[in-house]
């Protein structure tokens, strides 16, 4: 926001706008950081004044020094500190007194080491909230601001910024440095930058909302080790990348995790690794890069190109191996190669030689010229089809590089199109020269096809993401105290695993349709069942010791008569007593449930991003083929949408060669009914419906199988 001339900066525009910066610890000693900071204060030409807090000293750079903050005659808005750990309190306690708005502690020694330290943050944090004032950190490395009207370089990088649209927030103070260095390298303008530390007060999630509406910033940059709050992380930033259409780009640490390996459910095992941490990434629209070179390979593209309005690329180039990279790369990564008009291809044959090849990819030969490069590219930006641009330049003896690039920029601006071009200049020394003149236009160049096909897939992606329509969160009359009382049973009789028939009747009391059953002791108990509902009838084991009754021989299909429900009996208990378990044996009959597809529903909760939530096919093969897709809670009704059409064998469920399409609407609602179910029951650690067996609209679909396990009480 605009702070007016006679109001205080509050609030974040404390840390990023101040008008006022004090630095304690300020010294004469080279290679100190509180003299870098100063250092880096006036040379990125902070358009405030700067007071140096020392001690015993009367200047610090040749800037007149104060003994405190508390003595400072000014205003001071934003107080920098990097003195040690056991000073901070103290120096923290005087910028409340003085009214100072925000404060970044570089110092370290705080709640990383634990114990005293994480006592002492405690402290500081205290005081910093009671006088309403914003901080960042301790133990980082500072925060920057290159907007024209502020200038602020308040950290102790060896790097000044280039100033652009990209705003960076890194949870690792190690990693700032070699982030300004290679930004500043690679030519990619920063916005904003903050180490955010220990993440005491000012978290991430404060930054995507500040950058969100930051005219400055373009796109956001983050490097996260954890999500802080996952729920309101998914809200902010669905909020900056839908509503303020910015791009997020993000490296998430982290990707290994080995708790898979003791879930007991399909979902839960399926679930592990790093797929929670993608599904949210993936639900907020979130571009998530593998590499921090990756990172600042797309940010180029997204700050300095329009998004493409589709996902279709024209390849330009003068060397054939590099189109065919190209090409390769585009369609990898999800591109269509566009197809070229007959008008387009007329005005491109008009200026190249019988040699050269029209269809996309574009290859004018080794011998093209500056203006033949400026004449196709404004072809092909002019044509409908095409919706992004992909220039590759191979340098010859013959041809400047600088030439071709300054053409290129010519033949964008001829065409007049709103649509992204990237440039691939493979060559050194002059070729870094065509680059430049390619960089003053605001078109990025990539040392390889790869790398520049991948980002405008990306920018595609993120436009297809952004244009989608927000789905609503759905809600549904169910039964909450039966649930309710199912899952007390349980806990009553000391178990974390509900009953195979609990779980049915769980599912039942929120509205999913479940097949009928019964839980049974005894053969005549089943046939009795069986009588009643009719033949033919599944008989499976349901006792807590045996996790996939499958595998253990614990389930009897197709029983059609009361000898074979006896016989059943009699195998299922060699199973049990096969598998060493000396529990009471406890069986589940239902009515046997013909046709339909195997599919899966699943839930489960991880210490990440919450409740994840999994959808694919199922039965047996559902480890086998681990065609799922997933989506973190709460579910919208077009997330659901989306789950099902995602996994690999959606076609067998839409109708596939002839065959009559499931009843999607349905499959869509028992995803939402779950998501209801673990948001009303958080206590539900992990479920699976498997398998969930799916038909047209109008024929039986139920859940046949369903196992729910509770987290400790």
């Amino acid at each position: 926001m605009t702070v007016a001339p006679t109001d205080r900066p509050t609030g974040l525009d404390a840390l990023l706008r101040p008008r006022s910066v004090a630095v304690v610890g300020a010294s004469r000693r080279e290679g100190s950081i509180g003299r870098e900071i100063l250092r880096n204060l006036v040379a990125l030409g902070f358009q405030g004044p700067v007071y140096p807090v020392h001690p015993d000293s009367d200047h610090v750079l040749s800037m007149r020094a104060w003994p405190t903050v508390d003595a400072i005659p000014d205003p001071v808005d934003l107080a920098v500190i990097a003195v040690p750990a056991s000073g901070v309190l103290g120096v923290v306690e005087a910028c409340a007194r003085k009214g100072v708005g925000g404060v970044v502690i570089i110092t370290a020694g705080f709640r990383e080491i634990g114990g005293e330290g994480a006592a002492l943050q405690d402290r500081v944090l205290e005081v910093v909230r009671h006088h309403g004032m914003r901080m960042v950190g301790p133990n980082c490395m500072g925060l920057i601001n290159t907007a024209p009207d502020v200038r602020l370089d308040a950290s102790f990088g060896a790097t000044l910024p280039l100033t652009g649209g990209a705003a960076f927030a890194s949870q690792s103070g190690a990693l700032g440095e070699v982030v300004l260095s290679t930004a500043r390298a690679v030519g990619l303008g920063i916005s904003q930058f903050v180490s955010l530390g220990n993440k005491a007060d000012v978290s991430g999630n404060d930054l995507l909302e500040f950058w969100g509406e930051d005219p400055q910033t373009r796109v956001i940059l983050l490097y996260l080790e954890s999500f802080g709050n996952p729920r309101r992380f998914a809200q902010v930033a669905r909020q900056v990348t839908r509503r303020r259409g910015k791009p997020i780009l993000a490296v998430k640490s982290g990707r290994t995790h080995q708790g898979a390996a003791a879930a007991s459910s399909h979902t839960g095992s399926l679930a592990g690794g790093d797929r929670a941490a993608s599904s949210l990434l993936a639900d907020c629209g979130i571009i998530r890069c593998n590499t921090v070179g990756q990172l600042f390979d797309m940010a180029r593209g997204f700050c300095n190109q329009p998004l493409p309005p589709g996902g279709r690329v024209a390849v330009l180039t003068n060397a054939g191996g590099p189109g065919i990279m190209a090409t390769d790369a585009a369609v990898h990564f999800g591109l269509d190669m566009a197809p070229l008009s007959d008008d387009t291809r007329a005005a491109m044959a008009a200026v190249l030689p019988d040699e050269a090849s029209l269809q996309n990819p574009v290859d004018m030969i080794a011998s093209a010229t500056p203006a033949q490069y400026r004449a196709c590219a404004a072809a092909l930006m002019r044509d409908p089809a095409v919706d992004a641009l992909l220039v590759i330049f191979v340098s010859p003896v013959v041809t400047a590089p600088p030439t071709v690039a300054r053409h290129i920029v010519l033949g964008v601006r001829d065409a007049g199109a709103e649509k992204p071009v990237l440039a691939c200049f493979m060559g050194r020394e002059q070729g870094d020269r065509g680059i430049a003149v390619l960089a003053e236009a605001g078109i990025p160049s990539y040392p390889f096809p790869e790398s520049a096909a991948q980002t405008l897939a990306a920018m595609a992606g993120f436009r297809r993401w952004r244009d989608q329509e927000d789905g609503e969160l759905v809600s549904f009359e169910v039964d909450r105290a039966g649930a309710a009382a199912l899952l007390a049973v349980t806990r009553a009789a000391g178990r974390t695993w509900l009953s195979g028939a609990d779980a049915l009747a769980l599912l039942g009391a929120y509205g999913i349709p479940v097949v009928a059953g019964r839980a049974v002791r005894t053969p005549d108990e089943a046939i009795d069942f069986a009588e009643a509902a009719g033949y033919p009838v599944v008989l499976k084991l349901d006792v807590e010791a045996i996790v996939h009754k499958s595998d253990a021989g614990g389930v009897k299909l197709d029983l059609r008569s009361p000898g074979e429900i006896k016989g059943a009996f009699w195998d299922l208990t060699e199973s049990l007593r096969a598998a060493g378990v000396t529990a009471e044996p406890a069986f589940l009959v239902q009515r046997m449930l013909g046709g339909g597809r195997e599919t899966i529903v699943g839930a489960v909760q991880d210490d990440t991003v919450g409740h994840l939530l999994m959808f694919g096919l199922g039965g047996v093969f559902v480890e086998l083929m681990k065609d799922v897709s997933f989506g973190v809670h709460p579910l919208t009704d077009a997330d659901a949408r989306r789950m099902l059409r995602e996994v690999k064998g959606w076609p067998l469920l839409a109708g596939y060669r002839g065959a009559a399409p499931v009843d999607v609407a349905l499959l869509e609602q028992v995803l939402l009914r779950v998501s209801q179910l673990v948001a009303d029951f958080p206590e539900i650690a992990e479920m699976d419906l498997n398998p969930f067996m799916i038909a047209p609209a109008g024929k039986s679909s139920a859940a046949v199988d369903a196992r729910v396990r509770l987290a400790p009480a």
